[in-house]
């Protein structure tokens, strides 16, 4: 009798651990009842994603049931497979809307929350509600009042690109604009605050979304303009209406392919982007038809296994970012082995593959994750991204302002495409701005407009006055510009230049920046400080600062300089008596910088004494200081990795934007890196990850254009090398720019060939038809004269045969070989 009971609690207790994941954990039962929903509709492609979420759910011990809200409409649930992937609540399909007619799924999301609470009794059962995607995998249990949720306070990740809430969108959609919070992905709030917020984010999802005149990319930060993050809006919008605030928290979900901040332990994966590890990658958007969840034996390929990896990258935090990444794809893997055997399938052959996701190796590397204290930090409110609270009471860090300045050429289009993308993988704070220069007329044709958010300026390319031809003068003149008719809230101002990468955030406090004392890195090149040159153009030469690249200055500081900027611009450009090497350090002697002259002579007028930073910005290429994080790429400069090389001025007329696939030859694998010497891995490992962000940021942009998928054009890469290696050996590249610049850095790598840009085009090159065709009608008038001259009379004798041959001399001098 006494053994019997003692079997029955036994069970009683591995049932609870069951059913409360996290109680193996902390060894108590929830004390509140928590629910976690999310949204789908009746396709293959949210079925995958739905084996794959359901599958986290049950690994990572998430307490409490989990309802998948299926929007179908009638039609589509007569034909549709998956009824039995998730437990379920069907949801009417708003997809077409039933008053406008209006296509956007998307806002089945606020619909079938709507539809739970007022249909489900599970919404009467519960105290905590946890809201997901289904393109998510769980890695820990997700405890709303750990996370420290409170009624009134839910808890959010952040989505920094919700730029509208801190502009005119927010005012015309919300009484409460300042309330307004950039979030989603991860939801978790008490039902009383989602009972009061979820009619109010459905209305303000229809309101945003028929809010057409205010779609544009710099009011949303919709890159397509198209009104498709609408229901983000809705949300955010929504939540300011009720008087919800957030807590904000960006450590808590992590894009695989991102680099966790050191300390943390995400417990959400929102696999929404497309990620890589070595040669392999991963795109949710390559399988939107797949039928992978009914086709037996079939899995998505498999990635590197973590002894692979081990080899593969030498930084911790960077491998761990790795791991990451192929924890989820592993866990959607598992799901979907598993539900084939639900589906009936017969066994698996055995495969190496198989047998690691069935191995107590992948058990222990995907045990449960659960929040260190450094995942639990918040964000303070809507403040940006890593703008954390510090401990003196009421204090907080100052907001942040990034800025670039280009002008309407593809060469600066794919730059900007790469700053952007790294801009929001680098947890960089607050919000980025693109300064496009540019002529009426150029502007009229330019079709680049919603690659960035951007502030238009005039173009000063040619100067209005002189007619002086100076195109880097359009920086300080842009800035100004920005400067008297942006409405800027930021403290402090990020100013980069389009051909860089950032790596990690840049801000004024880690860097010691201050009112009056801005930060830099160095350019000391610009030996004019230190001569008649800063003597002539300044009346503190003592001040000037051989500084450049990355700027971090005061709001008032940069108002205050920014007109000296240009005016010292203007007038070292045109101080052509002082062109000369030896005082510029310009070996082109063609006052190409005297913009960087310009910045340190203004700065100098205004006493402003930078404090100069080694350790923020380095040039792919250099070996990198022991231990230093560097936070920017400047690619400036040709720079290799054993054969393979990059170097931006051969892309200087290459359209990477409009031309599907276009990108840099892809850098060598890590894994082949030669590991003796550990500086120069260092340097190589830096490099390649430069270029693979290039060529990644790229990729995400054709994608988003709706490029037809690359595998099904013919044209080879190598044909559009040619092109590139023809255009230069015509002279159509103008590299004057870019080889003033690389002759002012030391060291300068030498060039021992041309890089072949990497481009898949479906379409036959114009210019090679026009280049091939002239050979052609060379080579036939060529002959033709040849048919002439042996056909005609004899009687001309010698003489007629000696002034043939100097005509052929004349016309062909590659004949001529003793000229």
């Amino acid at each position: 009798m006494g053994k019997s009971l003692a079997l029955v609690l036994v069970v009683v207790v591995v049932v609870r651990l069951m059913g409360h994941g996290w109680g193996v954990e902390t060894g108590r039962e929830a004390p509140w009842r928590i629910h976690t929903l999310f949204s789908v509709e009746c396709q293959n492609y949210f079925d995958w994603q739905t084996v794959g979420l359901m599958q986290s759910f049950r690994k990572a011990g998430q307490p409490g049931p989990i309802t998948r809200l299926l929007s179908c409409t009638e039609d589509e649930k007569k034909n549709y497979r998956g009824m039995g992937l998730a437990p379920t609540l069907e949801v009417p399909s708003m997809s077409r809307h039933p008053k406008t007619g209006d296509w956007y799924p998307a806002i089945n999301k606020p619909a079938g929350v709507v539809h739970w609470l007022k249909h489900s009794k599970d919404a009467e059962n519960v105290d905590w509600v946890v809201i997901l995607d289904a393109d998510m995998i769980i890695r820990g249990p997700i405890i709303p009042w750990e996370l420290g949720a409170e009624k009134g306070r839910p808890v959010a990740a952040y989505y920094g690109y919700l730029i509208g809430c801190d502009n005119l969108l927010a005012k015309l959609h919300t009484k409460h604009p300042e309330l307004c919070d950039k979030v989603g992905g991860l939801l978790a709030m008490h039902i009383d605050d989602l009972r009061a917020l979820a009619p109010m984010w459905l209305s303000k999802t229809e309101e945003v979304r028929e809010d057409r005149a205010h779609w544009a990319t710099n009011l949303t930060g919709d890159i397509y303009g198209k009104g498709w993050i609408s229901e983000m809006y809705g949300y955010s919008f929504g939540a300011a209406e009720v008087g919800l605030r957030h807590k904000i928290n960006d450590n808590l979900m992590i894009y695989p392919g991102y680099i966790p901040r050191e300390g943390v332990e995400p417990i959400l994966l929102h696999y929404g982007l497309p990620f890589s590890v070595g040669n392999w990658s991963f795109s949710k958007l390559d399988h939107h038809e797949d039928d992978i969840v009914y086709d037996c034996d079939r899995l998505f390929p498999e990635p590197p296994y973590p002894r692979e990896i081990q080899q593969m990258e030498s930084d911790p935090n960077k491998r761990r970012g790795l791991f990451i990444s192929i924890e989820c794809i592993n866990t959607l893997n598992e799901g979907l082995l598993l539900q084939h055997k639900a589906n009936g399938c017969s066994k698996s052959s055995w495969s190496k593959y198989l047998s690691f996701l069935k191995s107590k190796k992948f058990a222990e590397l995907t045990q449960p994750k659960f929040p260190t204290p450094a995942t639990l930090q918040t964000e303070q409110e809507s403040v940006k991204a890593q703008q954390k609270v510090i401990d003196d009471p009421g204090r907080q860090y100052p907001k942040i302002h990034t800025i670039f300045s280009t002008e309407c050429t593809p060469y600066f289009d794919w730059q900007t495409v790469g700053l952007v993308h790294s801009f929001h993988l680098s947890g960089q704070p607050g919000n980025i701005t693109r300064l496009l220069s540019c002529t009426d007329e150029d502007l009229r044709q330019y079709t680049g407009h919603d690659l960035a958010p951007t502030h238009n300026v005039p173009s000063m390319s040619r100067h209005p006055l002189t007619g002086d031809w100076y195109p880097a003068i359009n920086k300080p003149a842009a800035v100004l510009h920005w400067l008297n008719h942006a409405n800027i809230d930021a403290e402090f101002i990020v100013i980069l230049d389009a051909d860089m990468i950032l790596r990690g955030p840049i801000t004024p406090w880690e860097f010691n920046a201050e009112r009056g004392r801005p930060v830099s890195t160095p350019y000391d090149y610009l030996i004019g400080c230190d001569n008649e040159l800063a003597k002539l153009h300044t009346r503190h030469p003592e001040a000037c600062n051989k500084v450049g690249g990355v700027i971090i200055m005061h709001i008032d500081d940069l108002r205050n300089f920014a007109m000296l900027w240009l005016h010292k611009t203007e007038e070292v450009r045109a101080d052509k008596a002082h062109y000369a090497t030896n005082i510029t350090g310009d070996i082109y002697e063609s006052g190409w910088i005297s913009e960087m002259y310009g910045y340190s002579f203004g700065a100098a007028e205004l006493q402003l004494r930078h404090v100069i930073n080694r350790e923020i910005l380095i040039y792919p290429g250099y070996v990198p200081e022991t231990g230093v994080r560097y936070r920017v790429f400047h690619y400036g400069l040709e720079f290799r990795v054993g054969n393979w090389s990059f170097d931006k001025a051969n892309y200087r007329n290459v359209d990477m934007i409009n031309r599907c696939w276009a990108k840099i030859p892809d850098p060598p694998d890590p894994s082949t890196l030669d590991r003796t010497d550990e500086n120069l891995l260092q340097r190589d490992l830096l490099s390649i990850e430069c270029a693979k962000t290039l060529n990644e940021a790229l990729r995400l942009h054709h994608e988003r254009r709706n490029c037809t998928d690359p595998s099904t054009l013919s044209t080879s890469n190598l044909n559009t090398a040619k092109e590139v290696a023809m255009s230069r050996k015509f002279g159509s590249f103008d590299e004057s720019h870019d080889h003033a610049l690389r002759s002012n850095h030391l060291p300068k790598n030498n060039s021992h060939g041309l890089p072949k840009p990497a481009m898949i085009d479906g379409m036959f090159s114009s210019f090679r038809f026009w280049v091939v065709a002239l050979w052609v009608f060379a080579g036939l008038g060529f002959f033709a004269a040849m048919f002439v001259v042996f056909s005609g009379s004899k009687r001309k004798g010698t003489r007629a045969k000696t002034h043939r041959n100097k005509r052929r001399a004349s016309h062909s001098g590659y004949f001529d070989t003793k000229t």
